[in-house]
């Protein structure tokens, strides 16, 4: 039996998580699967795919270029095939597989798609065909597809063919910045026929095709030759495999509890992790993850492809905790786009950098509205929050020192100096005539979320600037002391922003977000009181990632069947076969959006672990639902090291599994684990500690050099 015919004739009961499974494909197209590496995404059966940092359009007309894709393509059996047909549509999350399935009692057909892990220039089809019967009758399938090798975006113009595939290329229509080079695609890839035959007396025969796409006619023709070698020694699909074995083995959450939660972490992490570029590849720029991923964001639709603070607050925290040097690509975006941000404050009138709501490659603001560019300026202490997460999980200071990360902290500090007006009534700086990330609200004054995540990129500039022994102004301490934090002292909550009205409707997590992923200092009586205030109106259609936030903060008070039905909103959003997320519960918005499945994910990470990551150490204090017995995370990373935690059954156990290793450059320390009774274990590769399952902290063995 084909491993195709088991696979559609196996027990449901032993479904593998790691696979989504079904007879038919969803009514929307806007929810097939999609895959990606990182440089190239698409739908599956779409005739469109993306390529990273390629986008069409000036300023605000900027979105995602079509590139044509000639693997879309659907299977359809002709003939006497064609009765009883059984098929079977499967997403292999493990392998980073797409696979469509038809089984009818002379035959099956299977269709396979990935995008490349390990050669990310590379898309590739495998269509087998098998006999179930030993007849010797020629069975035809035929390939349907629409695709053209043109584009709305991009002029392309033929090539020579080379070693069989077929070659276009092309630049852009429009450029993103008026005078800028357009960007270039080369396109190679391997005729695909309007049908194939099984030939009489075969029993099995099998065809792969490629698809290369690259700046220049060198880079593809390399990758496409590369291709054909892979195919040539058998290792095509399993080098792709083994690189997605290797994530896995860095990334993994396993949980016994539901398997709608089971399946969901799973495919949130497949998502995300299929929006990066592989982790050794230094040849590549990261375009950026936008909220709809790299498989959509054409023209008009999924945010046209832009990189929003999702990139930063959303998807990087869950990214990160298991690998910096992922992590690292979406600071590296941050640092290219620098000279746009610096544009974008000057335009403004203020100095040092303001980040864009909306950005595409030059870093400069592509929304259509202006209104988000000048007043969603928390983006800016968004994106010093990750840099600062990524330097207390690594202690990496060498992307400060050389790579470019200090002129971001500090280019995001003179921004803050510059905006803030000081009132001389309440004696306190203030920021004006900004929008919070509750959307509903325009042109209010001192934004709880905003004025807080302002506070914390001064205070990380000047520490900073402290440890790399550089001057700063003075100013920055002064305005981190003293800008207005809004709080009503008698309800003891903290309002959204001046002139809140308790009780008016907010669009998503706000001021909720102050106890995480901000860690505002507040009592539990506070913290409490923020939930029970935001949570009754906060919009139930509202974005997908808000119901994490309302899960980590009941968690954080013990209140674990309130965290529960906070996340089991998310579950409207996951629209299934394949696990694709929708911005919005009735199936609006962006797909497949990216930023609901890390709001969901840090839910897991940090909320049933209580993971949070301090200046110095990273602090635990876990607490799981009644309906999870035991949960498992393998890979975080923390100060060069690879540990597996487990939590349950009153108990908790972490072990050191790598130092160095897939850390790369990451500087490395030995740890020790301390738990609230006072015991400190040390740490060693390969030694496992078991400890009541309590709050603790992991830190440095060797204390005395300072840590930020």
């Amino acid at each position: 039996m084909s491993d195709q015919t088991r696979a559609m004739t196996s027990d449901p009961d032993d479904d593998d998580p790691y696979l989504f499974s079904s007879p038919v494909l969803p009514s929307d197209p806007r929810f097939l699967a999609t895959v990606a590496n990182g440089y190239v995404g698409t739908a599956v059966f779409s005739d469109i795919m993306h390529v990273g940092g390629v986008y069409s359009g000036t300023g605000g007309h900027c979105h995602r270029a079509d590139v044509p894709c000639p693997l879309g393509v659907q299977l359809q059996l002709g003939g006497a095939e064609r009765q009883e047909l059984k098929h079977c549509y499967t997403l292999d999350t493990r392998r980073g597989v797409f696979s469509a399935s038809v089984l009818s009692d002379t035959v099956s057909v299977s269709q396979s798609i990935f995008a490349h892990r390990a050669l990310p220039h590379l898309l590739a089809m495998e269509i087998c065909m098998e006999r179930q019967l030993t007849s010797g009758e020629p069975i035809t399938v035929q390939l349907l597809s629409s695709f053209k090798p043109q584009s709305d975006d991009i002029i392309f113009q033929p090539a020579p063919d080379y070693r069989g595939g077929r070659h276009i290329f092309g630049q852009t229509i429009t450029p993103e910045l008026c005078g800028d080079p357009r960007p270039s695609i080369h396109l190679l890839w391997t005729p695909v026929p309007p049908s194939l035959m099984l030939q009489a007396g075969q029993s099995k025969a099998c065809w792969v095709f490629l698809v290369a796409v690259a700046d220049s006619a060198e880079h593809a023709q390399n990758t496409y030759s590369l291709g054909l070698d892979l195919i040539d020694s058998g290792d095509l699909g399993p080098s792709h495999h083994r690189v997605w074995a290797e994530l896995w083995a860095g990334s993994a959450v396993e949980l016994s509890g539901p398997a709608p939660l089971r399946r969901a972490v799973i495919g949130c992490l497949y998502y995300l992790l299929s929006a990066f570029l592989p982790l050794h590849d230094t040849h590549f720029q990261f375009g950026g993850v936008s909220p709809g991923g790299l498989s959509n964001g054409r023209r008009g639709q999924d945010y046209w492809g832009h990189v929003f603070w999702d990139q930063d607050s959303w998807v990087y925290p869950a990214v990160c905790l298991f690998y910096p040097e992922l992590g690292r690509q979406v600071l590296q975006y941050r640092i290219r786009t620098l000279r746009g941000a610096k544009h974008n404050a000057q335009e403004q009138g203020y100095e040092g950098v303001k980040f864009p709501w909306e950005s595409a490659v030059s870093g400069r603001e592509v929304c259509t509205e202006p209104v988000y560019g000048l007043q969603e300026i928390h983006i800016n202490g968004d994106v010093s929050l990750a840099f600062r997460q990524y330097l207390h999980l690594t202690q990496d200071l060498s992307l400060f020192t050389e790579g470019g990360g200090w002129e971001v902290v500090r280019g995001v500090a003179e921004y803050w100096a510059s905006r803030v007006t000081w009132s001389q009534e309440e004696q306190s700086y203030h920021l004006t005539g900004v929008m919070p990330p509750d959307e509903y609200q325009r042109n209010v004054d001192n934004s709880v979320y905003t004025n807080t995540v302002a506070q914390l990129s001064l205070q990380f500039a000047v520490d900073l600037a402290a440890v790399l022994q550089v001057p700063h102004p003075s100013q920055w301490q002064e305005i981190a002391d003293k800008i207005k934090i809004p709080f009503d002292p008698e309800v003891k909550y903290h309002p959204e922003f001046d002139g809140y009205t308790a009780g008016s409707p907010v669009k998503q997590a706000d001021a909720v977000m102050l106890g995480f992923p901000l860690e505002f200092p507040m009592t539990p009586e506070v913290r409490r009181h923020d939930l029970e205030m935001y949570e009754p109106v906060t919009d139930p259609e509202g974005p997908a990632m808000t119901w994490g936030v309302f899960a980590v903060g009941w968690l954080e008070l013990g209140e674990v069947s309130r965290a529960q039905e906070q996340l089991n909103k998310s579950y409207r959003n996951i629209q299934e076969p394949f696990q694709v997320w929708s911005e919005q519960a009735d199936g609006g918005g962006a797909v497949n959006f990216l930023t609901g499945m890390g709001g969901f994910l840090q839910a897991v990470l940090y909320g049933y672990t209580g993971f949070r990551i301090k200046v110095d150490c990273l602090t635990f204090d876990p607490v799981l639902p009644s309906d999870i017995s035991e949960l498992r995370l393998r890979g975080v990373c923390y100060l060069g090291n690879k540990l597996d935690w487990r939590f349950g059954g009153g108990s908790m156990s972490v072990c050191v599994t790598m130092v160095g290793g897939s850390q790369g450059h990451l500087p490395h320390w030995d740890l020790q684990l301390s738990v609230s009774s006072g015991e400190t274990y040390p740490l060693a590769l390969g030694r496992l500690v078991h400890v009541p399952m309590g709050p603790g902290e992991l830190r440095r063995q060797v204390s005395g050099c300072r840590l930020l």
